[in-house]
Formats: structure tokens, sequence, C-alpha cells
């Protein structure tokens, strides 16, 4: 499947809430492929959701495999309709997105969760998620209810412009 391009501020898709999925066809799977090869062919991205194809479905995919922020990790994770049903404490950390390339910003996040999900054959799936892979996890649901990390700083003083390594 085709590597799609990766919208970014100010497409609409982005700030806008996703309707869930309840057709489970071969067009999500389509869909899921071109999140997962789009991921795959962007260098350094652990997670994609499909606001950021503009794409306006609950669907996102993750894969810390490998990462060192997260040498335990459930891998590749194909997310349709997530739904965080609990966060514990709390702490803050710098994230970036493909979406706003240019900057990087602290942001507030739960450091576990507990996630309901389907994958995009409509089989339910609920587990718990720690560390890096809660705060990649939090951070894709919340493309998904049309929010991107800058949502999500505390002034300008947490807004950093993205390092460039050559």
């Amino acid at each position: 499947m085709p590597v799609r391009a990766v919208v970014g501020l100010p497409h609409p898709a982005l700030a806008a809430p996703t309707p869930a999925v309840d057709v489970f066809d071969e067009r999500l799977v389509s869909l899921v492929t071109d999140l997962l090869d789009t991921m795959r062919a962007s260098p350094g991205c652990v997670g994609l959701a499909a606001p950021q194809i503009g794409v306006s479905k609950r669907v996102a995919v993750i894969d810390l495999s490998g990462h060192k922020k997260a040498p335990s990790n459930h891998g590749e994770l194909v997310l349709v309709n997530p739904v965080i049903e609990a966060r514990g404490d709390v702490d803050v950390a710098r994230e970036g997105c493909m979406s706003v390339p240019d900057f990087t910003g602290d942001v507030t996040r739960a450091t576990s969760l507990t996630l309901a999900w389907q994958n995009e054959h409509g089989e339910e799936a609920r587990d718990g998620f720690i560390a890096f892979e809660a705060r990649a996890v939090q951070h894709e649901v919340d493309h998904l209810d049309g929010l991107l990390f800058l949502d999500r700083v505390r002034g300008r003083e947490a807004v950093f412009r993205r390092k460039v390594y050559k």
C-alpha cells in the first residue's frame, strides 16, 4: 500500500474529533496498512493516527519495537476505537509530532493507563501500558480526539524549536 503524506497544521482533520469505526472491512484494513507503511517510512515515528493522513476515522497505529525508551512494549499495535479507561500518576516529558515537525513541547501525561480497543478485524482487547508506551498511546488518542500536543503544553516556555540532527 502507499505511503501517505502526513498533514500538518492548520489541516482541519487535526482539530476535529473522529467518529467511531463501525464497519470493519477491506477499506479499514487498507487504511491500517497505509498507516503502518507511512509510520515505518518516517524516521523516528513511533505512532500515527488516521487524522494525520487526512482521514477522519478513530484509528491509530503504534510500534515501539526496538525503541530505547521502551525496552518492554507491546510491539506493533492497531488501535481502532481506543478508549482510555483508567490513568495513573502523571509526569512531564518532551514530545514531538509528525504533524508539528518544527516544534517539541513539555507535556503532562499519565505514566500508566488501561486501554480498551479493537483491532482492524473488530476483535476487542484490553491491556495496561506504562512509561513511554503509555505516553505514545495518549498522544495518538489525543489525535483521535482532535488534540495536538501543543494543546496540552502549559505556556510558551514549554514549547521548543526541534533540534536538527545531521
